[in-house]
């Protein structure tokens, strides 16, 4: 069984104690069956992904960039890509925003 978690930044918007589950994380981290996805708009976003990964253990760590247009996507994902690989973290993409945009329901 594998599981995939998607804790959500501040860029998300809300408190910290509605986007972050402490306890959840650590229980998904000590399982050594979850991996990670963060959704990034910027490079300064990897700083609070780096916070998360030591807080808590985290790993492995995917990063995949925001975006409802193919264009944005594209953009952000050259932008994050390097400091990305950098850490040591592995770079994903939105793959139904690039083939049908912000179609819903596909």
């Amino acid at each position: 069984m594998r599981f995939n978690v998607s804790p959500k930044l501040a860029n998300a918007g809300g408190d910290e104690d509605k986007r972050i589950a402490a306890d959840a994380l650590r229980a998904f981290a000590d399982s050594g069956q979850a991996v990670f996805k963060f959704v990034a708009e910027r490079e300064s976003d990897l700083e609070e992904i780096q916070l998360h990964v030591d807080r808590f253990g985290l790993t492995p760590v995917y990063v995949m960039p925001e975006g409802t247009t193919p264009g944005t996507v594209i953009e952000r994902a050259r932008v994050l890509a390097d400091p990305v690989i950098a850490r040591g973290w592995s770079m994903t993409t939105r793959l139904h925003i690039l083939l049908w945009k912000n179609e819903r329901g596909r």
